[in-house]
């Protein structure tokens, strides 16, 4: 019986860590950013996880000329398109649900924060930017795209 109890747990074990291992890749795919204005394609590059802009509800300026960068700290970036930009990057995946270590860029005011990823379920992450340590920041809700 007590054979039959630690082969139970082994497979049990064995199920998990396969388990384990399948979650790291789970937030690759397209993500609807929280404010509804653009798809993040996030892809694996080594072990690390990267996401550009595929999708711009509205991707042309008030000249109908394609969105620029122009909030960017760096003024030399400022002529690069919004469509196809590295928006969040760096990410590790840490445990089940959380990818770490990562940074995400806000176009809207040129910055680059830290940030954390927390996958609530396979359709919606918990995408948290922030300055110094988790407490000081904000999250954003992002839904996969189907």
């Amino acid at each position: 019986m007590k054979k039959i109890a630690l082969l139970i747990i082994v497979f049990v074990s064995t199920l998990i860590s396969v388990k384990a291992q399948k979650n790291a890749d789970d937030i690759v795919g397209v993500w609807l950013t929280g404010s509804g204005k653009a798809h993040v394609k996030i892809d694996k590059v080594g072990n690390y996880y990267f996401g550009r802009v595929v999708w711009l509800k509205e991707p042309l300026n008030t000249e109908g000329k394609p969105k620029l960068d122009i909030n960017n700290e760096d003024v030399s970036k400022r002529n690069k398109t919004v469509f196809g930009m590295q928006l969040v990057g760096g990410f590790e995946w840490k445990n089940d649900n959380l990818w770490d270590n990562g940074s995400i860029y806000d176009p809207l005011n040129g910055k680059t924060y830290k940030c954390k990823i927390d996958l609530e379920n396979f359709t919606t992450m918990n995408i948290r930017g922030f300055i110094g340590i988790s407490l000081f920041g904000r999250t954003d809700i992002w839904k996969r795209v189907k």
